[in-house]
């Protein structure tokens, strides 16, 4: 289970204590420790938009193992299997970030490595789903990403709720536990139901992180780098779309190019909840591209990154 993102936002009641980058590095540590090694089971709501939705939610570590099935409750029945951050079946279409790529693995939290570029802090502690929480915010030092804010079980250290929020204060995600059961799930309860339909995962060994066919960014957030890249052709149009996925240890974003092969399309600009998506045309010597911009960043610096892409073969300026 990812570790939603949290900005810093205080609440009337909640105790202030002064803020100790150390001791907030140390949280996180252990925040990435839990989610590999603490096996758990509750239930947890989502809002984005305004909009809520409830899940149920059963994680066993187990054997070096990490197995994990969520399960919609509102509205149409919907869930996931995951097998060590691997999509083995799906139903219906989970909200936005919770199902996860098919073949997307856990992130690992290195704080280490985020403190170049978020200020780590712990901020005072809370209550929620009736356990003793501490709160560390992490606030990025630049405008090129979200802050964020957890509160963490103070026994295991998993994330019992999280909040993100833009530059402004608006609350843009929120993720909380209305119950938390430490016992490992049974076998029965981390099966899927018959409607859980199973991925293809490519069984193939993994290419090597590269950008294809010449690509190249002009310009990359602070921090960011390229994790993943790969190639898959469409269904339906039988064209190949190329990804390249970056992350900064916290943040992720995704460019995907695809050859529009004479066909008319519309640059878009959107944004719902934390998720953006920005795309445009790009021409070269084969021929137009789409470019599309797709991660939980602000809506100005995906635009900045769709503007940056460049091919080896794009023409030249008069």
């Amino acid at each position: 289970m990812r570790a939603i993102p949290l900005l810093a936002l205080l609440l009337s009641g909640w105790f202030v204590v002064p803020a100790y980058a150390d001791e907030a590095q140390d949280w996180l540590t252990r925040l990435g420790r839990a989610e590999q090694q603490q096996s758990f089971q509750g239930t947890f709501i989502y809002e984005r938009n305004g909009s809520f939705s409830t899940h149920d939610i059963w994680h066993r570590v187990q054997d070096g193992q990490v197995r994990e099935r969520l399960l919609q409750l509102d509205g149409s029945a919907q869930e996931v299997l995951r097998v060590d951050g691997r999509t083995q079946c799906v139903s219906g279409t989970l909200v936005a970030g919770l199902g996860g790529s098919p073949n997307a693995t856990a992130r690992t939290l290195d704080p280490q490595k985020l403190k170049a570029f978020y200020d780590l802090a712990v901020i005072g502690k809370s209550r929620v789903a009736g356990r003793n929480a501490v709160i560390v915010s992490v606030t990025p030092r630049d405008q090129y990403r979200y802050g964020f804010e957890l509160h963490l079980d103070r026994e295991t250290a998993l994330p019992l709720k999280s909040l993100l929020l833009n530059d402004q204060g608006q609350l843009l995600e929120r993720f909380q536990f209305t119950r938390l059961n430490t016992s490992v799930p049974d076998d029965r309860d981390l099966l899927p139901s018959g409607e859980c339909t199973p991925v293809a995962v490519t069984s193939a060994k993994a290419p090597e992180v590269e950008i294809p066919q010449d690509w190249r960014l002009d310009w990359l957030p602070p921090g960011f780098q390229l994790v993943n890249s790969s190639a898959h052709k469409d269904s339906h149009t039988k064209v190949t779309v190329s990804s390249l996925m970056y992350d900064d240890g916290l943040a992720r974003f995704s460019v995907f190019l695809e050859p529009l092969n004479g066909a008319t399309v519309t640059e878009t600009r959107t944004q719902l909840g934390p998720t953006v998506a920005v795309s445009r045309r790009l021409n070269t010597l084969e021929g137009e591209v789409m470019v599309t911009v797709v991660g939980e960043i602000p809506i100005g610096t995906a635009e900045r990154i769709a503007l940056s892409l460049r091919s080896g073969t794009t023409p030249a300026k008069p």
